[in-house]
């Protein structure tokens, strides 16, 4: 148990990377999965995922960039901020190429595993113990405000290495957040249906909107409640003056392009947590944005 699923993130970078370690990640991704084996110093070899592509995880991309110094290979499924999904055959083929790397661990971000569209795929602890993965309350079950999350792996001996870990970075975790999180867990069965079909609602308004927005592009997710459209080149909008136009003008939030590594026309939206009429109001406020970000 982990302070959210950041704190796992945190946990396994520091506890099996060290400076000139060899990482494997793909990009776009969540900042901490970059940013903190830069900070310890490994030398990262990053898979750029491509819209063209559909944000898909080639494993034969991510083999050819390991080496048998690769320590680590660092993924996330369903993808953030994408929600491409790596599908369970093309993620059993890249357990299987970090299994033939003598020192390589997989780490899978799932954190959205359980918002996949269709049968959730299997935990990636369970198809290796080479395997690593992280979770958490704060997505599925809209609960980041208790900080609970996860990491799990079969391989003893690092699970032992992570205690260590997280006993020198929080010794413990809450447990009054902890006994919230054993009772959300305990009414799964119950809460997921309501919430996948909150997704489902929110994902068609979406959909609608983009389809009717020409300035804007998209590959659909698969999964989780985000996505990563971006602005089209020839819609005549400057990207740089549209994200402080939504935000200033328009008090609407999306997560800049620059924040993943991509350019500034991209943005993550997010479209799972705010009610209907917010989202569908927060949509029309990203369309007027892009009206008052239009060049000349």
């Amino acid at each position: 148990m982990t302070a959210g699923a950041a704190g796992a993130l945190f946990i396994v970078a520091t506890a099996l990377l060290q400076p000139g370690d060899e990482l494997v990640v793909v990009r776009p991704n969540y900042a901490t999965n970059l940013e903190t084996p830069r900070a310890i110093g490994a030398e990262l070899r990053i898979l750029d995922l491509r819209p063209e592509d559909g944000w898909a995880t080639d494993p034969d991309a991510l083999a050819a960039l390991m080496t048998p110094r690769t320590r680590l290979v660092s993924i996330t499924n369903p993808h953030n901020p994408t929600g491409a999904l790596i599908p369970e055959a093309a993620l059993r083929r890249i357990v299987e190429i970090v299994e033939a790397h003598p020192v390589a661990r997989l780490l899978v971000d799932e954190t959205y595993r359980e918002m996949t569209y269709g049968d959730p795929l299997p935990p990636a602890a369970t198809l290796s113990p080479r395997a690593i993965g992280v979770s958490g309350m704060s997505k599925t079950y809209g609960l980041p405000g208790i900080r609970t999350g996860w990491l799990a792996t079969r391989d003893v001996d690092l699970l032992t290495t992570f205690l260590a870990a997280k006993e020198q970075i929080q010794i413990t975790g809450s447990l009054v957040d902890e006994a919230i999180a054993a009772r959300a867990l305990e009414r799964r069965a119950e809460l997921l249906p309501a919430i996948c079909a909150r997704i489902a609602t929110a994902l068609a308004t979406t959909r609608s909107w983009l389809a009717a927005e020409p300035r804007l592009a998209w590959v659909e997710p698969r999964g989780g409640v985000v996505g990563f459209p971006w602005i089209r080149a020839e819609a005549g909008i400057d990207p740089d003056a549209f994200h402080p136009v939504l935000a200033g003008r328009h008090a609407t939030a999306v997560g800049p392009g620059h924040w993943f590594e991509r350019p500034r026309s991209f943005f993550r939206l997010g479209f799972g947590w705010p009610p209907p009429a917010e989202l569908a109001e927060g949509l029309v406020r990203i369309s007027r944005a892009l009206d008052d970000a239009t060049f000349g």
